[in-house]
């Protein structure tokens, strides 16, 4: 279930470290490479708790609410690991090549893909609000969408 989720999410970011390859420094593709296991970790780690059989109904609900969050990103996002993986067999790609829009447009939406999502997992239901484990698990999950944010942000002000 967990490599079933991660993928989406995996894809768009191993499509960004392999196309943009010619465009970033050693240190971004360093940033974009790290995001692989925080991600499958936060992943691995929101469905292991969500089956423990030691929290509360409430907890392990709101830890699948994130969990669904998650998903619907990666399902949103891999619509557009097609578009930014359209580059990777180029190595040399100009400041005018057509292609590089393409893949602007692609992380362009993809940030603002994860700035929606990131509004949607902040906005926990109230019992989940209340639920210091539902807290904290969402706070998890916000934090690796503002990392990715970030590393995507950082990218499109390259191109």
């Amino acid at each position: 279930m967990i490599a079933r989720l991660a993928w989406p999410c995996l894809g768009l970011l191993v499509a960004t470290n392999t196309s943009l390859a010619g465009v970033l420094s050693p240190t971004d593709l360093k940033k974009v490479d790290d995001l692989r296991p925080l991600f499958a970790n936060l992943m691995g780690d929101l469905v292991q708790t969500s089956k423990r059989p030691d929290i509360s109904a409430v907890d392990a609900d709101c830890v699948k609410f994130t969990i669904q969050n998650l998903v619907e990103m990666s399902q949103e996002l891999s619509s557009f690991e097609y578009l930014i993986t359209i580059e990777k067999e180029l190595t040399n790609v100009g400041e005018n090549d057509p292609t590089r829009d393409v893949v602007k447009f692609a992380v362009e939406q993809s940030t603002k893909i994860l700035t929606s999502q990131r509004k949607k997992i902040a906005l926990l239901p109230e019992q989940c609000a209340r639920s210091p484990l539902g807290l904290a698990k969402a706070q998890q999950a916000l934090q690796v969408v503002d990392t990715t944010t970030g590393i995507l942000s950082s990218i499109r002000s390259r191109l």
